[in-house]
């Protein structure tokens, strides 16, 4: 009898036993002498044999078929799985499922492939996986649900699977994208007590308008309504309305699918008032400095902004005594008839615990040094929630790092410790300039620099400048090393060499060459706060020409064309801000003063500047600042024209040229500076669209003041010139870059204006 005739029988009686009871296999136990697998080309064998339940030498059951068919049905590996019996030869056949080779899509244009392919791999749709119907069908749904958040409706996407060699599929998605569907009407129903428009305008989502195009607001996505939805509930809870709901919205679309209308239906309830307000739970014997920090008040209307605000400052002020995990919960007991609401917040303050290690991820150039000596939060010492949240700041505000993360996970195993983990991504800090210009008063210009904010991770900054123009030239060594001391003291040293010819309708009016070397300390006395000190040698030599200006004239004539001077200085700064590199919110405040006291020049010079920066929403910042400098003469002589100061330009005055504003010669109208000036702006910044990932780069739009005075002017506040435009910021890898298109208000006719300009390394 053949092998074939021999199996047959056994095959005919599973088949008969499989037709009435499923995966039952019917035929007699046996020792198994061997066991064989067919039908793989990429699964190998040992996958299979892992999933039977039977070894050669065992003795096979029927029950053990079933079972191995299912367990190798349930790896989703095979399309169709059998067992035969070959002379006590268990044979396992099986159909494997093909593999995706490939994912690919085309006219897909509203996102990069790269970051579907991710999504899609969530879903378990992804290269080398195996390919299923209903994978490629949840694969759809997911690339539709993408535009669908994008407000795109009528897209449609036709999948297509190309069957490829040694069992394999290449799946290409063909998207029609179709147009975004617009938002076109939002009504809110039930409203009583505050105008619907008052609540509309509360709401992210809204109609197209002028600025639509760039907000997108007016593209319908369910995050963002229920976005508003919880902004709609905070706005009546902050007003008393405790009851406030809001009924499920009501989203249809147009048959186009191009416009889309939402209706929100709310019940706003009574509105409520404060009768008590108490403290409950683990105090700590703190009742009266938790009381302190309760900002809701008994006989106000209920806020729940307060009650928030109230709880946060408890949790915030248990954090500064080591408890990381407290709890604070304001629960308000409702008086319906009284329309009054009892509040309690129960303090649950947990466990005490201090910090056992603080650990530094991401610095691949700067030392770890530079980052632990601007922490606050010390290991072995008990955790402060404001010391951690100082050292982010402190270490935010070096400007080396382009993002910024601090965590303090709790230590396993033990109930009474965190870790503080502080991971950065690193930004360039070193600049290096080189270029060449052309203009017809300059001829050709070279410059070049080089700049190093973080050198060689120490912390350390150095630079070297160099400028070759007709116009100005500078050699310029300079180095700060912001921790001369381990108290944090800096020192500042430079050395400079600089030549300047004034660009005017007359060329070589006159040359004024200065060299100086000085040095600054700073130290410290709060952790915001540095007064600095220092003191520069300076020689200075003025050559006049037939077209020298007048006063330049009367100046050297009375003093001497060559003059020298130790220049004393004294400053102080005060720096809040949340960023040095993209500041959002806090305040910067510089106030300096110099002085010449020995050698040719008797004069003293004092700028104050103010900084501060509001957080208006998430994304839009508003940037005050504001500058006053004053310089005056003593000892029976005027204020030195080489201190002058300038106006107008990046940094001052935008939409006036760079010296544009002040007093001017009269023989051949060139900008002289002055002694005085006073400096406004006001800056709307916004992030660039498509740029999450990088905060410096920002859009804004401005407004400027300010003008020059000359030594024996007055300040007249009535005589400052205004401008207004358009700028974008960026902190580009070779220099903090600013553009800006402003238009001068209110120039007049000896102001020198200029519509379009471009700086890269200034501040403000």
């Amino acid at each position: 009898m053949t092998n074939r005739t021999r199996r047959m029988p056994r095959l005919l009686s599973m088949l008969l036993a499989m037709a009435i009871t499923p995966l039952a296999y019917a035929f007699d136990p046996f020792i198994v002498k061997d066991i064989r697998v067919e039908g793989i080309q990429r699964t190998e064998a040992g996958t299979v044999f892992g999933y039977l339940p039977v070894k050669v030498g065992e003795r096979f059951t029927e029950e053990q078929a079933t079972q191995a068919v299912r367990a190798l049905y349930g790896t989703g590996f095979f399309r169709d799985v059998r067992i035969e019996v070959e002379n006590d030869v268990v044979v396992v056949i099986v159909d494997e499922r093909p593999a995706i080779a490939s994912i690919s899509f085309n006219g897909m244009r509203e996102f990069e492939s790269a970051n579907v392919l991710k999504s899609l791999a969530e879903v378990g749709f992804a290269e080398a996986r195996i390919f299923d119907r209903a994978l490629l069908e949840r694969a759809e749904q997911e690339l539709k649900r993408q535009y669908l958040a994008r407000g795109k409706y009528s897209v449609e996407i036709v999948p297509t699977v190309t069957p490829l060699e040694r069992n394999r599929v290449g799946i290409t998605f063909d998207v029609f994208e179709g147009d975004v569907a617009h938002i076109a009407g939002i009504k809110i129903i039930g409203a009583k007590a505050i105008r619907e428009s008052e609540l509309l305008d509360q709401l992210q989502l809204t109609t197209p308008g002028w600025l639509t195009w760039y907000t997108k607001a007016d593209q319908y996505s369910r995050q963002k309504l229920q976005g508003d939805i919880e902004t709609l509930r905070s706005y009546y809870m902050n007003r008393g309305y405790l009851e406030f709901n809001v009924d499920s919205p009501q989203v249809t679309i147009s048959p186009d699918r191009k416009e889309i209308f939402i209706t929100l239906s709310i019940t706003e309830g009574e509105k409520y008032s404060v009768s008590d307000v108490k403290l409950a739970g683990d105090l700590l014997g703190l009742d009266e400095d938790l009381n302190k920090l309760i900002a809701v008040k008994a006989g106000e209307t209920f806020s729940a902004e307060k009650v928030n605000s109230s709880s946060k400052a408890i949790t915030d002020h248990l954090g500064k005594l080591g408890y990381a995990f407290a709890n604070v919960n304001a629960t308000p007991q409702v008086d319906r008839e009284k329309k009054t609401a009892s509040i309690t917040f129960f303090v649950d303050p947990n466990r005490r615990v201090y910090v056992r290690r603080v650990n530094i991820g991401g610095n691949t150039r700067t030392r770890d040094v530079v980052i632990r000596r601007e922490m606050r939060q010390l290991e072995s010492a008990w955790y402060d929630a404001g010391k951690i949240q100082l050292s982010r700041d402190r270490i935010d505000r070096l400007g080396y790092f382009q993002n910024l993360t601090l965590e303090t996970p709790p230590v396993p195993g033990t109930p009474d410790q965190v870790d503080v983990n502080v991971t950065v991504q690193e930004k360039p800090t070193g600049m290096i300039n080189l270029g060449a210009g052309f203009s017809s008063t300059d001829k050709v210009v070279l410059t070049a620099g080089i700049s190093q904010d973080n050198i060689f991770g120490s912390g350390t900054t150095a630079g070297i400048e160099i400028n070759t123009g007709k116009t100005y030239r500078t050699i310029a060594i300079s180095q700060t090393n912001p921790y001369f001391t381990q108290d944090g003291i800096s020192r500042s040293t430079s050395v400079y060499y600089r030549t300047l010819r004034p660009l005017s309708i007359n060329t070589g009016d006159y040359r004024i060459k200065t060299m100086g070397a000085g040095m600054t300390f700073g130290v410290p006395f709060t952790e915001t706060q540095r007064v600095f000190f220092g003191a520069t040698l300076e020689a200075n030599d003025i050559e006049l020409y037939d077209s020298s200006p007048q006063r330049y004239i009367d100046y050297v004539n009375t003093f001497g064309g060559r003059s020298n001077a130790v220049i004393f200085s004294v400053g102080w700064s005060n720096d809040k801000r949340d960023s040095a590199l993209a500041p959002t919110r806090g305040t910067y405040q510089r106030a300096a003063a110099e002085s010449s006291l020995f050698g040719d020049l008797r004069y003293y010079k004092g700028s104050y500047q103010h900084q501060y920066f509001w957080p208006i929403t998430r994304s839009l910042t508003l940037a005050l600042n504001g500058q006053v400098d004053y310089g005056k003469g003593f000892g029976g002589r005027p204020y030195p024209l080489l201190k002058n100061v300038y106006a107008g330009g990046i940094g001052s005055v935008r939409g006036y040229a760079g010296g544009g504003l002040g007093p001017r010669d009269s023989k051949n109208g060139d900008s002289l500076g002055g002694a005085k000036r006073v400096i406004a702006n006001a800056e709307l910044l916004l992030p660039f669209p498509g740029t999450q990932q990088d905060r410096t780069l920002r859009w804004f739009l401005f407004t400027d003041a300010g003008n020059v005075y000359a030594d024996d002017e007055n300040i007249n506040l009535g005589q400052l010139r205004y401008s207004a435009g358009i700028g974008l910021s960026w902190q580009s890898p070779i220099g903090p870059l600013k553009i800006s298109f402003g238009k001068a208000l209110n120039a007049k006719s000896n102001d020198r204006t200029q519509s379009f300009q471009f700086q890269i390394g200034t501040g403000f």
